[in-house]
Order: structure tokens, then C-alpha cells, then sequence
């Protein structure tokens, strides 16, 4: 019978060493996506321009999900006795 601890971690998957919410994950990549390509599409056709607007887009996307995604670490501070 699987425990309630397995039934936890089927819902993140491994990236960079690190566990991570499939859905954050997804949603991320959505917003970012999203967010980079509409600013390259709305940028003018003059050569440097279509690359800062993808950029501004990617960091908007960035801020974006740093605020609708919120961590869900528990960090936790001890004493180490020496």
C-alpha cells in the first residue's frame, strides 16, 4: 500500500536536483512563453529592437510568475552546538 509520502512526491518531478510542483512548472513555462514571443511579435521591424522586446517580455513573464508562484519550501534554522 503506498503511503502518504509517495502519493506527495508523484505530484513534483526532479529538475536540476531539485523537486518541482509539475503544475508551477507548466504554468511557468506558459507565462514566459507567452509573455517573450508577444513581445517579440508587437516589437517593430527595425533590426535591435525585436531582441529588447523579447527580453522585456521574458523579464515581464519572470516577475509574473515570481508572483503568482509562491515557493513552497520550509526552511527550517537550528543551532549547531560546537
Amino acid at each position: 500500500m503506498p503511503s502518504a509520502k509517495d502519493e506527495t512526491f508523484k505530484k513534483y518531478i526532479e529538475v536540476w536536483e531539485d523537486l518541482v510542483s509539475i503544475k508551477d512548472l507548466v504554468m511557468a513555462l506558459l507565462i514566459c512563453s507567452i509573455t517573450t514571443l508577444g513581445g517579440y511579435f508587437i516589437a517593430p521591424d527595425e533590426p535591435p529592437r525585436p531582441l529588447f522586446f523579447g527580453l522585456f517580455g521574458a523579464f515581464l513573464g519572470f516577475v509574473i510568475c515570481s508572483i503568482i508562484i509562491k515557493p513552497k519550501r520550509n526552511l527550517s534554522e537550528t543551532d549547531a552546538e560546537e
